[in-house]
């Protein structure tokens, strides 16, 4: 799910794989097999019940690691 909440980040909701000091692992799919790093230093995360994580980006990284 991706909603616009300024003309350049985008909010989304990503199934978490692995959290790290520096980035975090996600899918938009659950298949960790096509998960992709979000450096911490470039995004906003809130971890949610049943391993899901809220993220917002800007909407050029999200568009880059397939995301969008």
């Amino acid at each position: 799910m991706m909603s616009t909440t300024h003309s350049d980040l985008v909010d989304l909701t990503l199934q978490l794989h692995a959290n790290t000091e520096r980035a975090i692992l996600v899918s938009s799919d659950g298949d960790r097999e096509a998960a992709v790093w979000l450096a911490k230093s470039l995004i906003e995360f809130e971890p949610k019940a049943g391993g899901i994580v809220e993220v917002q980006c800007p909407e050029w990284l999200a568009t880059e690691r397939g995301l969008v």
